[in-house]
């Protein structure tokens, strides 16, 4: 029981702390969140005084819970970074608890099994493996588009986050994608505007001479340069009223 109770602490700390550096936090720090809570609720069940039957050796509860929990997030996790592209760590940190808990069911008395089940049971962990290697490769080597630095840039710039780390400024500044000049080209511009809303005219002119290489204002469609305006406009708004 205390091997799951330390494998879902992991996985949890794991996830809070790549979700730190992604442009949608809260997808990874739900995922953790339940982690946690369930690593608390297993070792509770384990210091209680009489023992339960999900807390006695070779019990199926654990890895049972292990695949509800980890194929339910990576099901979520998947759906995030195939579909929305709003994160890429819930999906392969949710596998890894996925693969442990079918490991730890189809061994629990893997020598009453027969040859064929053991085959059977194999290739069926084997696959998931795979597939756990995929969405590795996929969220930690491949990583986060620009396209999703730019999404979460605008929802920063729609909440008046401009400045800092987990600012407009600093997701726009991630967006470009040396394969996609257009996407580049949409991080210039709004970089251009934002700076040129803040009265900075030299970091303006820097992105609008970068912003030239890649066709300049004529090559950013209209609306994402008045979706970016809007913003600045609705933050200056808000602090007139202020």
């Amino acid at each position: 029981m205390l091997i799951w109770v330390t494998l879902f602490i992991t996985i949890a700390i794991g996830l809070f702390w790549y979700a730190r550096h992604q442009p949608f936090p809260e997808h990874g720090n739900i995922a953790a969140s339940i982690f946690l809570l369930t690593a608390l609720v297993l070792y509770m069940a384990l210091e209680a005084p009489r023992p339960t039957a999900g807390t006695l050796p070779g019990s199926p509860v654990p890895p049972v819970l292990a695949i509800i929990l980890g194929g339910w997030f990576t099901i979520i996790g998947g759906y995030h970074m195939g579909r929305t592209q709003r994160d890429v760590i819930v999906a392969p940190f949710s596998g890894i608890i996925l693969v442990s808990g079918i490991f730890g069911l189809v061994t629990l008395d893997w020598t009453l099994q027969t040859t064929t089940e053991q085959i059977g049971n194999f290739i069926l962990a084997s696959v998931f493996v795979l597939l756990e290697i995929y969405l590795l490769f996929r969220g930690l080597v491949v990583g986060i588009q620009g396209i999703t630095w730019s999404k979460s840039g605008l929802r920063q710039l729609e909440r008046g986050l401009i400045m800092g780390d987990r600012g407009a400024i600093s997701h726009f500044e991630r967006s470009w994608d040396m394969e996609d000049p257009a996407l580049s080209a949409m991080a210039h511009a709004a970089l251009a505007l934002i700076y040129k809303f803040n009265d900075d005219t030299e970091n303006y002119e820097i992105h609008a001479n970068r912003l030239d290489r890649f066709g300049g204002w004529g090559s950013v469609d209209s609306s994402w340069l008045d979706a970016i305006s809007t913003r600045l406009q609705g933050n200056a708004n808000l602090e007139s009223d202020e």
